[in-house]
């Protein structure tokens, strides 16, 4: 098969959603559908005790929640589907939008009880600005919940797409009696169950009296005007209008009870774009090209403890991706080769020979990557919109075990390197400060160092507002500057200096005072 039909035959996209609002068991009904799996586990339900095959982290299962992109690929109906599974707190949100660089299309989650919720606002937020392409998953239509007519109006309004209904719920709650599948043009009736895939009746005429022997005279009576109100009220569905972002499509079902699933997968691989060109700075870069190119945009230590290694994960972006071959690390300005690049399914993981553009490849790492580097084979490319975050949360780390110093500090290198948190080295006190954007990741953190590496650590206080890399022309100003703040500068994990600023009206008198300095909120600036 040539590099183009490989290119075709690949879809790769991020599942997105507020907390709870069934992500993760949506993920996993998918890959029971692609053979990746054989029975679906039941994320919160501890009598089975069987957790999400996403959720690989020993705190993801005992929490119920995702704290890190899992990636998962399967084969279904010829094509090779590569699953971005995300985190839904906000707390990890950055590791979301980063992951939402290295896909070429989204489902977003809603809960139909719900509604849309403040993080899925934010995530499709940055899907639209990419005009990514969107489809809606409304969930649980087996419980109670709001109007589908008045939920399709809130998503319109709230997360500022236009709607196009490809499925349409008979009831919900327990009056749910399945979906009508205007895509397909057939009926779904909802026969529920949690662990196999399941065969739904299909009736393809909706004018065929015998409609109300499956749901009953009064539920057909309803259902054809509600189609008939569709069709007149929402635009007529068309590929390329989904493809650039312009109409998302929505599906009702139940996650947990498989239902609905099989409708969006198929309809997902009809429409969903194949790997597509990619912007960098020197210019836009095509999939079909004969060189590799391909970017982090993801770090994760200890996928398997017991041999603490770290992965880097890599976009293919285009042209193939060897095994034992030399490609040019563009930040470092060498060439490395990789001998057992890796594909996964979550945790799992196999060595592979070649990668096509859209998928992700895992590579072992020593410390030579950072989020956002590009691999070539010799040109000099940036990729671009890779988000970058400046830290709201402060905490000192402190050891509770002597005896544990060097585990700390590799944990601390080693997870700072996945771009959850920041770390900042007092440059008098010689004190870690680890910054956050949000609170559950320190708890995440002080979890991992102890679970993984062995390293007990407590956190104390710190009285911190910002904090900003400092760049300078004027030498004398900026010397100055270093002289009178000297109890207030650290050293980040590349060693540049930060000011840590205790308060908005120190930063501001700060800035009044030295105006020659620049102060920067992320790490990412040019240098001087």
């Amino acid at each position: 098969m040539g590099l183009k039909q490989e290119i075709e035959r690949r879809k790769t996209f991020a599942v997105v959603s507020h907390p709870d609002a069934g992500k993760t068991t949506l993920t996993e009904k998918l890959l029971l559908y692609g053979g990746a799996i054989q029975v679906a586990g039941a994320v919160k339900n501890n009598k089975i005790r069987k957790t999400a095959t996403s959720d690989f982290m020993d705190i993801e299962r005992q929490r119920g929640i995702s704290v890190a992109t899992s990636v998962m690929g399967f084969e279904y109906k010829g094509k090779q589907i590569n699953i971005l599974d995300t985190p839904g707190h906000q707390d990890f949100a950055e590791d979301t939008y980063r992951t939402l660089t290295a896909v070429d299309s989204a489902i977003v989650v809603i809960d139909v009880a719900k509604g849309v919720e403040q993080q899925t606002e934010k995530l499709v937020n940055v899907c639209r600005m990419r005009n990514t392409p969107v489809i809606v998953f409304v969930n649980k239509l087996d419980r109670l919940g709001k109007d589908a007519f008045e939920l399709l109006d809130e998503i319109e309004e709230k997360l500022n797409i236009r709607v196009k209904p490809l499925s349409w719920p008979i009831n919900m709650g327990d009056k749910f009696k399945g979906v009508y599948n205007l895509y397909e043009k057939n009926l779904q009736l909802f026969t529920p169950s949690k662990q196999t895939v399941t065969e739904s009746i299909t009736f393809n005429d909706m004018n065929d009296p015998s409609l109300k022997e499956y749901i009953g005279e009064k539920d057909a009576g309803k259902l054809r005007e509600e189609l008939e109100l569709i069709k007149e009220v929402y635009p007529e569905f068309s590929n390329e209008d989904y493809s650039t972002g312009a109409i998302s499509p929505v599906f009702f079902g139940s996650a947990l009870h498989n239902f609905g699933v099989r409708e969006l997968l198929d309809c997902f691989l009809d429409i969903s774009p194949s790997p597509n060109q990619r912007p960098a700075e020197e210019r836009l870069v095509s999939p079909e090209e004969e060189n590799f190119t391909g970017f982090v945009f993801k770090i994760h230590a200890n996928m398997d403890p017991n041999h603490r290694d770290r992965l880097a994960f890599v976009r293919v972006t285009s042209g193939i991706f060897k095994r034992n071959t030399f490609y040019y690390h563009v930040r470092l300005g060498k060439k490395m080769r990789f001998s057992s690049p890796t594909s996964f399914m979550a945790s799992k993981q196999e060595v592979i020979e070649r990668a096509y553009p859209g998928d992700i490849v895992g590579i072992h790492d020593t410390g030579n990557f950072k989020i956002g580097d590009t691999l070539t084979e010799g040109e000099e490319l940036h990729f671009k919109g890779m988000p970058s975050f400046s830290p709201e949360h402060f905490k000192y780390i402190v050891n509770t075990d002597p005896m544990k110093y060097k585990q700390l500090d590799k944990g601390i290198d080693q997870l700072m390197d996945e771009g959850v948190a920041q770390l900042f080295t007092g440059k008098k006190s010689g004190r870690k400060i680890i910054g956050t954007v949000g609170n559950l990741q320190f708890e995440v953190i002080q979890y991992r160092l102890l679970h993984e590496y062995g390293a007990s650590a407590r956190y104390e206080p710190i009285n911190l507002y910002k904090t900003c890399w400092i760049t300078s022309k004027n030498k004398e100003q900026l010397e100055e500057f270093k002289a009178r703040k000297a109890n207030n500068l650290a050293l980040d994990k590349w060693g540049r200096e930060v000011f840590l600023a205790e308060s908005k009206f120190a930063l501001d008198m700060a800035r009044e005072k030295y105006p020659d300095i620049e102060f920067h909120f992320t790490s990412e600036f040019e240098e001087e």
